[in-house]
């Protein structure tokens, strides 16, 4: 096999582990996904969180030469632990994403690496996806998804230690810009498993509406030119969301929601996603691939003084697939894909049809014959019990949200589409109860161009999310959102 191989070759085996029982722990490893490809189940929605941080994102010691890991740091907590507590909390997949420093590759490669092979032996039921949180050269953090194979870890070393801006030592500040951030996509564009790079809290560092900081809307779709399957989305709700919570669970007022200290997050989403006709509405109006998601950002739980919910606790995101590896990132990649806060709901289901032969749904694309008559129908449904609040949160409305796709900006740093807007509102007077589901119909407007739709919804009375102030409880406004489902008119 390519990886062990890769470790041995590399002298970058761990002390606890020979290259046996490695190989060993490997083989089985591929055993377990081998099954778990092998099944047959039908599609469905399955909840995962892709920004998860283990006790190898360290620390690090700058007295000595180079830097030496102070393993637990930043983040605490083993990768066999967080897969039990993903398990727990409803996931089905998650991906380990360590940040990285000088030589970090190495200690990815030579420690964090094994631990995971042993979390997927531990908790063989959860899709356990290999990866780290990517420091973008020329931006912020971002959540590399590498490809379960047999040569994972090589891969991600090879991408860390050749592109990642702390990597190398002493620092080099040449790594830190965009054209190393467009080469390093390059390189991942030519894998034969392509990576998944999703941007994580792409706002935190602005410090105004629409005035931006180490994300800028140049930079994403300059990604996204560079490997639009590669470079496919941002968080829509970032983590750190328990940042507002003392470790008793009281309301700590000087507490800000996901450390957006310049400029809030709105409802709990980034404002790249929570502007209607924003940034978000720009990039789906030009007709490019570029979804929202949602995720923990866990270090340390906030009943142990940090500012994190546990994976799952408080943000799903939810990928329409199979229950295998393969699946899960063919339905990241296509977009199909929702995202929920305090499990307001735990289905969504967003159809565009002409007649019921014919229909689309979220990530997907609908062609329809110029002046036909076009329907939504939209079903979602209420988990069953309480959250993990012991709350049991009542989605109050649903919005539909239309836009028209015009095709490529020339001004790449546009952050607007005019055309996108609210086209309906829905409250519980206007839905039916479908067994389980709650469900709405409505008729589209005729559109005389390729548009798009999307929804979200709310336990709240905003019309539209409002700046989170200090101290506000993580739990009190929830939103769901959908990605979009385009429409193409023949």
């Amino acid at each position: 096999m390519k990886v062990v191989k890769g470790l041995i070759t590399r002298q970058l085996l761990v002390p606890q582990l020979t290259s046996k029982q490695l190989l060993a722990t490997l083989l089985l490893s591929v055993c377990i996904h081998n099954s778990i490809q092998a099944q047959t189940d039908n599609f469905s929605w399955h909840a995962g969180d892709h920004h998860i941080h283990s006790r190898y994102s360290v620390g690090w010691d700058r007295t000595v030469e180079p830097p030496a890991p102070i393993k637990g740091g930043d983040a605490i907590y083993p990768t066999p632990m967080n897969a039990l507590m993903a398990k727990y909390f409803g996931l089905s997949w998650m991906v380990t994403t360590d940040h990285g420093g000088p030589n970090h590759s190495k200690l990815n490669f030579d420690t964090a690496y094994p631990e995971l092979l042993k979390s997927r032996l531990v908790v063989p039921d959860l899709l356990q996806f290999y990866g780290m949180e990517f420091d973008t050269p020329g931006a912020d953090h971002s959540s590399l998804i590498i490809p379960f194979s047999d040569d994972e870890a090589i891969r991600l070393f090879e991408i860390e230690s050749n592109f990642a801006k702390r990597e190398p030592w002493p620092a080099d500040t040449s790594w830190d810009s965009e054209p190393k951030m467009l080469l390093a996509l390059q390189a991942m564009a030519e894998l034969t498993l392509p990576p998944l790079l999703i941007a994580n809290h792409p706002s935190r560092s602005a410090t105004d509406l629409g005035v931006y900081g180490l994300d800028t809307p140049t930079e994403l779709r300059r990604w996204n030119n560079t490997a639009p399957n590669i470079a496919v989305g941002m968080a829509g709700a970032p983590g750190h969301q328990a940042a507002t919570l003392n470790p008793d669970g009281s309301l700590n007022p000087d507490g800000i929601r996901g450390g957006y200290r310049m400029y809030p997050t709105h409802g709990g989403f980034d404002q790249f996603t929570a502007k209607v006709g924003g940034f978000w509405d720009s990039m789906i109006g030009e007709g490019r691939d570029w979804w929202v998601t949602a995720n923990s950002d866990s270090h340390i739980h906030y009943t142990e003084g940090g500012s994190d919910f546990w994976p799952g606790e408080y943000s799903k995101t939810y990928v329409w697939s199979q229950n295998n590896y393969d699946s899960i990132i063919t339905g990241l990649r296509s977009g199909n894909v929702f995202v929920t806060t305090g499990d307001l709901i735990d289905e969504l289901y967003v159809t565009v049809s002409a007649d019921k032969l014919t229909n689309a749904s979220i990530g997907d694309t609908f062609e329809a014959p110029l002046g036909s008559e076009l329907h939504v129908t939209i079903r979602f449904k209420d988990p069953s019990g309480a959250n993990f609040n012991g709350d049991k949160p009542e989605v109050t409305r649903v919005d539909l949200i239309l836009g028209e796709i015009t095709g490529p900006v020339t001004d790449l740093s546009t952050d607007t589409n005019s055309s996108t807007q609210v086209i309906a509102r829905f409250n519980e007077s206007q839905w039916s109860q479908k067994g389980t589901y709650k469900e709405i119909n409505f008729p589209l407007p005729a559109l005389v161009s390729d548009s798009y739709i999307r929804v979200r919804g709310t336990n709240s009375n905003e019309l539209e999310p409002g700046p989170d102030p200090k101290g506000e409880s993580p739990w009190t406004e929830l939103w769901f959102y959908s990605n979009p489902v385009r429409i193409k008119i023949k």
